[in-house]
C-alpha cells in the first residue's frame, strides 16, 4: 500500500528499541492503526544519527507523527548537541523575582526546545507540564512552573507561544493534575481524594485559561484516580474527558492517553481492554511504549474492531522551517533566545 503525507493517521503511538529501524519496526510502522512514533534516550546518539533515524521513519511512512518528551530539566531525551532547557521550576523562580523576565524566559525556552527538535525532523514534544507542584509528588516536582495556578497559566501560555512560534503544537499534561499525589503513576495508580470543586478551582484552572485562548493543541490525562469524582483514572474516565475537558472546557483537540503500559493504567489488566477503554472515554491517540507485545496486541484488537484506523493526529503536523540545526543556530531568533536563556541562568 502506498502512503501519502495527507493520509489519515491511526491512533496508536509506538516506539523502537534502537538507534535505527529494524525490519520488525518497519512492519509495525506500516500498520494503518499506527499513527506515530515516540523516541527515547536510547534512540539518541547524536544529531546526525537522529536525523538519519527520522529519515528512516519518513521513508517508511512520511506522514507519521514523530514525538518525544523534551520538556527540559530531567526530562530531556536528547542532550548532547541540543540546548539544555532548565527545569520549569527554575523559570518559575525567575518569574517570582522579575515577572517580565520570567515570561520572556518561558517563551524563549519553549521556542528553543521546539525549534531545535523541528530542525531535526521531530514533529512534537509532549510539553508543557501543567501540573501544580505542592511538594508532594516527586515525579512532578521541578517539572512544574509553580504551585500557583495563575502563575502556571501565565508561564505555560508564554512557553506555548514559543512552541507555536517555532511551528510546534503543544500538549498540556497531566489532566486534570498529577501534582497533589505522592505516588508515581509509572509504578502504581495514585489516588487523589480531593473534591471536584477543589480540583476545578486549582489544577484545572490553567487548562481552562489555555482552552479559552485556543492555546492547547493536545492534552494528556493522568493515570490518577480522583476518588471523590470517578473510580477510573482520568485517562479511562468519560466524566473527565467528555464532561469536563470537552464539554465544560470546550477542548476539541487531540487527547493522548498516557502510556498504557504504565502501572497507573493497571486498573484494567488486559492491554487490549485498556486501549478500548481509553478510546471509549474520549482519548483519540494511544501511547503504548516499551513493550512490543503490548503494541502488537493493541494493533491486533483494533484491527478486529468495527472502528476505522483514523484519528485526529494529523492536525498536529506542521511544516518544517529549518533544514538543520546549523542553519537554525545562525538565525537571529536562536541567538537572541539562547542569549536570554544564558543570561537568566547566570543570575
Amino acid at each position: 500500500m502506498a502512503y501519502r503525507a495527507d493520509m489519515m493517521l491511526g491512533p496508536v503511538i509506538v516506539d523502537v528499541a534502537g538507534l535505527s529501524l529494524t525490519d520488525e519496526d518497519r512492519t509495525l510502522l506500516c500498520e494503518p492503526w499506527v499513527g506515530g512514533i515516540i523516541l527515547f534516550t536510547r534512540n539518541y546518539q547524536s544529531v546526525a544519527q537522529l536525523r538519519e533515524l527520522v529519515a528512516q521513519i519518513r521513508a517508511v511512512r512520511p506522514e507519521l507523527l514523530v514525538c518525544v518528551d523534551q520538556e527540559g530539566g530531567r526530562v530531556q531525551r536528547f542532550r548532547d548537541g541540543f540546548t539544555a532547557i532548565p527545569p520549569m521550576a527554575d523559570i518559575g523562580a525567575v518569574y517570582r523575582q522579575d515577572a517580565e523576565r520570567g515570561v520572556n524566559l518561558a517563551r524563549a525556552c519553549g521556542w528553543l526546545m521546539a525549534a531545535e527538535l523541528r530542525a531535526c525532523g521531530v514533529d512534537l514534544s509532549f510539553a508543557p507540564v501543567l501540573d501544580l507542584d505542592d511538594e508532594r509528588c516527586a515525579v512532578i516536582a521541578n517539572r512544574s512552573f509553580s504551585i500557583d495556578p495563575l502563575v502556571m497559566s501565565v508561564l505555560s501560555e508564554a512557553f506555548i507561544d514559543g512552541m507555536h512560534n517555532a511551528n510546534m503544537c503543544a500538549t498540556g499534561k497531566h489532566f486534570p493534575g498529577h501534582g497533589a499525589v505522592t505516588g508515581d503513576s509509572h509504578f502504581e495508580t495514585p489516588v487523589d481524594a480531593r473534591t471536584l470543586d477543589a480540583i476545578l478551582a486549582d489544577d484545572v484552572l490553567p487548562y481552562r485559561n489555555l482552552c479559552q485562548q485556543g492555546k492547547l493543541d493536545a492534552v494528556m490525562p493522568a493515570h490518577v484516580v480522583y476518588s471523590a469524582v470517578d473510580k477510573n483514572p482520568a485517562g479511562f474516565s468519560p466524566f473527565w474527558l467528555q464532561e469536563i475537558l470537552k464539554q465544560q472546557l470546550q477542548f476539541d483537540g487531540v487527547i493522548f492517553s498516557d502510556d498504557l503500559t504504565m502501572e497507573g493504567a493497571g486498573v484494567i489488566a488486559d492491554m487490549a481492554d485498556r486501549a478500548h477503554a481509553a478510546l471509549a472515554a474520549g482519548c483519540t491517540a494511544l501511547l503504548v511504549c516499551n513493550q512490543r507485545p503490548a503494541q502488537l496486541a493493541v494493533v491486533a484488537t483494533l484491527k478486529q474492531s468495527a472502528l476505522q484506523p483514523a484519528s485526529n493526529l494529523q492536525r498536529l503536523k506542521r511544516p518544517f522551517a529549518w533544514p538543520d540545526l546549523d542553519s537554525l543556530r545562525k538565525t537571529g531568533e536562536w541567538i537572541e533566545c539562547h542569549h536570554l536563556l544564558q543570561e537568566a541562568l547566570a543570575l
